[in-house]
């Protein structure tokens, strides 16, 4: 086998070893299934809750203290509400949409720099969110 062969040969077998890793590791383990939170493209995480916005804001915002997560900012935007974090090296966006009167959407995003998303930070914000509303 020459040369240019065999590297192309391992080249295609990293893309194919690294493609879909996360998926694979999602679905493997039932993270995200199970705790009803959607993962989008772009590194988006989505959550519906049967709350109206102004509880899933309190519950945000205690979640986000409890995580010693800074919050920057907080706006209203048409049909809800944008809060923006930071903890680290890491800008946090949430954005609460109001679906019905006891209907909100969470929409939250992670990310490092302008290509890094951190979804497991996201999706750990929504959940513990979802702690705060649902106290045991």
């Amino acid at each position: 086998m020459s040369s240019k062969s065999a590297l192309l040969l391992c080249g295609l077998a990293v893309v194919f070893m690294t493609s879909g890793c996360a998926a694979v590791a999602l679905t493997g383990f039932g993270v995200g299934a199970s705790a009803g939170v959607s993962h989008g493209m772009g590194g988006y995480t989505y959550k519906t809750f049967t709350v109206p916005i102004p509880k899933v804001r309190s519950a945000t915002m205690t979640a986000l203290k409890r995580m010693a997560i800074n919050v920057e900012s907080s706006e209203k935007m048409e049909g809800g509400e944008l809060i923006k974090a930071k903890s680290g090296d890491r800008d946090i966006e949430i954005a609460l949409e109001s679906i019905s009167s006891n209907t909100t959407r969470m929409r939250a995003i992670a990310k490092k720099g302008t290509l890094f998303y951190d979804s497991a930070t996201a999706t750990e914000i929504i959940l513990q969110t979802e702690r705060v509303l649902s106290p045991a």
